[in-house]
């Protein structure tokens, strides 16, 4: 007997597919289907002028920074973009070696190489090691409590203000030491919300904190961007599955569609676009992201989800995490720095004070990264999260680079530090067809919304099979939030058609079982008219 994709290929026959969404789920997925023949009809319909998604980089203060994801986090043997990056040759030597794949961080941000307050001057090294050592520390418990009958506290953030509390009990030094300390962990938890993507750590579940898995392997940067691993995979596939500025409006779905160019053919999927092309189909990945379907649940398909796929999108947290990148002609800062962190010395992990944005939202900022030198451009990228992030959005260039100004001049001491020379920003939750950064798991949630959301559609089985299939980060139960879990999503669901369609090789009608959805005649070159 034949397999399905030599009978795909011999008879040019093969199910229609398409992929919503051009980040790197949806382009793993589109090349994970374009190496199989059973799959010669195609199409990724992205929104934007560009693939990548939340991977972005741009060329700019004469190199390359990213606006989008920034690391490989644990670069390893288990991490599929890291095993992309080496073979696409893409990463330095020092990402390559055993010795840094080795690494265990635990997924923790590093030391900082200095400390600034917002007094002025610099933060005892020693202070700041000892209150790192403590919140990962406590960090580290809140991944214990993942099969606990119950949990000490609701969220992440209320379990660690309240072990915080216990260990104050033992400080000895003199108050305004104590209030230093307070403040230190007050930035800790600014870190944590830009390494969890949320507003407060208050909002983050801690029963189900322990499910994300931290891979072994020192995050590593990419020397000519991010976007080199996306634009190498863009380029592996035929050139008309790509198509650009299609922004999907309505997802069709459990129906029986009909085209004039192929009469005689139904379609349980009708892909309608925002600019009214319409693109009937036996199978639609979706990978957008979660901000995108939280903002259109309502309208995005037609009928509306399963109740309890609905209610797993609505539970699921996704917040934004900014970044503001500050050009200097000049640096202020020592040659071997890599880490800047700013430390507000009216602030405390115990409180949670709510000043009006305009008037504080560059607190939120956790400190800078010193990217590595562009020659004639030194350049330190910020790091904000939360709702001081999204304010953020709303200010013009030269409201942010005044305000940042001003905090530099402050915390280094010196009111005649040159301003930076221009500024670049990321703007996530304003990107129409994002809406924020990355996924958590939010109080009210679990690891099993996240599993609700990856099932595709019919849920019963009845009728064509895998109609409506979800990829992307949000869908990862053990990696959301990242680049590979956001692969490994895209993979995941290419196999599932795979599957699906492998089996129909060892019926007697291959494609008999797809209901009113049989496979579709056609060649290689591409669909009919509504993608020429």
């Amino acid at each position: 007997m034949q397999s399905s994709d030599r009978q795909a290929e011999a008879s040019g026959r093969g199910p229609r597919v398409l992929v919503v969404g051009g980040g790197i789920a949806g382009l793993g997925a589109a090349q994970r289907l374009c190496c199989h023949p059973a799959f010669p009809h195609l199409r990724v319909l992205e929104a934007t002028a560009r693939a990548g998604g939340r991977i972005r980089s741009e060329r700019s203060f004469g190199g390359v920074v990213e606006v989008g994801a920034h690391w490989i986090h644990g670069p390893s043997q288990g991490n599929p973009v890291f095993q992309l990056a080496a073979k696409y040759g893409l990463l330095g030597e020092k990402a390559l070696s055993e010795e840094n794949q080795l690494i265990e961080t635990g997924g923790h941000v590093g030391l900082p190489s200095v400390s600034y307050a917002s007094s002025g001057g610099s933060v005892s090294p020693e202070l700041v090691a000892e209150m790192a050592r403590l919140f990962y520390s406590l960090i580290d418990q809140t991944r214990e409590f993942l099969h606990a009958a119950e949990t000490p506290a609701p969220s992440v953030g209320e379990y660690l203000k309240k072990e915080i509390r216990q260990h104050m009990a033992s400080w000895t030094e003199e108050e305004e030491t104590k209030r230093l300390k307070l403040a230190i962990l007050n930035n800790l938890f600014n870190v944590e919300c830009c390494v969890s993507g949320t507003h407060s750590m208050d909002l983050v579940a801690l029963a189900p904190f322990g499910e994300y898995t931290v891979l072994p392997g020192l995050d590593c940067t990419f020397p000519g961007g991010y976007q080199g691993l996306t634009d190498r995979i863009m380029a592996s596939l035929p050139k008309d599955v790509m198509v650009f500025n299609k922004p999907v409006k309505t997802i069709h779905w459990d129906g029986c569609f009909e085209e004039a160019s192929a009469p005689g053919e139904t379609f349980p999927v009708l892909v309608e676009c925002e600019d009214g092309g319409c693109f009937p189909a036996h199978h639609v990945v979706v990978t957008v992201p979660l901000g995108f379907l939280k903002e259109r649940l309502d309208t995005f398909f037609e009928p509306p989800l399963p109740t309890e796929k609905a209610e797993a999108i609505r539970k699921i947290g996704f917040g934004t995490n900014n970044k503001i990148f500050l050009e200097f002609e000049e640096s202020f800062w020592q040659p071997d720095c890599q880490h800047i962190q700013v430390v507000w010395r009216d602030t405390s992990a115990l409180e949670d004070a709510a000043p009006k944005l305009q008037d504080a939202w560059f607190k939120k900022l956790v400190g800078f990264w010193v990217l590595p030198s562009f020659g004639a451009s030194q350049v330190l990228c910020g790091f904000i999260a939360g709702l001081e992030s999204e304010f953020m959005e709303t200010l013009s260039d030269e409201d942010v680079l005044l305000s940042l100004t001003q905090v530099l001049r402050r915390v280094t001491g010196n009111p005649r530090l040159p301003a930076p020379r221009s500024v670049l920003r990321s703007r996530w939750h304003s990107a129409p067809y994002t809406r924020g950064s990355y996924s958590y798991v939010a109080v009210g949630s679990s690891g099993d919304d996240l599993d609700l959301l990856a099932q595709p559609l019919p849920a019963d089985g009845r009728g064509a099979q895998l109609q409506v299939l979800f990829a992307g980060e949000a869908t990862h139960r053990t990696f959301y939030s990242t680049t590979h879990g956001a692969l490994l999503s895209g993979w995941r669901e290419a196999d599932r058609l795979i599957a699906l369609w492998d089996s129909q090789a060892q019926r007697p009608e291959p494609g008999s079982e797809l209901g009113s959805a049989p496979p579709v005649p056609g060649s290689r070159g591409g669909w009919p008219h509504p993608f020429l």
